[in-house]
């Protein structure tokens, strides 16, 4: 087989072999393992940044295409942070033909485990551009104060007054 006809320009080079990844998914297309890979992928792709400032705690998560109502962020169990919703899947019309459908659909759901300083008590969301917001602020704390603990128990010395010799002169402690 002469090379050219590999890197040809012409139809059948190597250039217009298909997609491995676009062979694999129309070998499975049909099987329940298909649709199952397609929602695990939707619940992990969800992309989310969590940055800790002094004063909070900043997530942010690529939802593009989702309306706010579409979007639930709940805070469960005490500390943790979940952002869930649902992409819908659009219409498919039977005069379409589809080249390519790398957009996931269906539910999505991201946890977090909040640390001890957060005040989930006062934690707001917003959407703009397709990115959420979720600020959880840090809860105040009190200033360390140093405090002398007393010690109990007896000294070495005794309970008794004892006599201390200062320059010839005796004084009673």
């Amino acid at each position: 087989m002469a090379l050219s006809s590999v890197f040809g320009r012409g139809r059948g080079g190597f250039w217009d072999m298909p997609d491995p990844q676009d062979m694999m998914m129309t070998m499975f297309e049909n099987a329940p393992a298909h649709s199952f890979a397609r929602d695990a992928h939707a619940i992990a792709s969800t992309n989310v940044d969590w940055k800790e400032t002094p004063t909070e705690h900043v997530f942010k998560a690529d939802l593009p295409g989702l309306r706010k109502e579409e979007v639930k962020v709940e805070i469960e169990d005490g500390r943790t942070l979940s952002i869930s919703g649902k992409r819908q899947k659009e219409e498919v019309q039977t005069t379409d033909t589809w080249h390519r459908v790398e957009r996931s659909s269906g539910q999505f759901m991201r946890k977090f485990r909040l640390p001890e300083n957060s005040n989930v008590d006062h934690v707001k969301a917003n959407v703009e551009n397709g990115v959420l917001t979720v600020v959880v602020p840090k809860a105040e704390t009190e200033q360390q104060k140093v405090r002398s603990i007393e010690i109990g128990g007896h000294s070495d010395k005794s309970e008794q007054a004892e006599d201390i010799h200062v320059g010839g002169s005796v004084a009673k402690q």
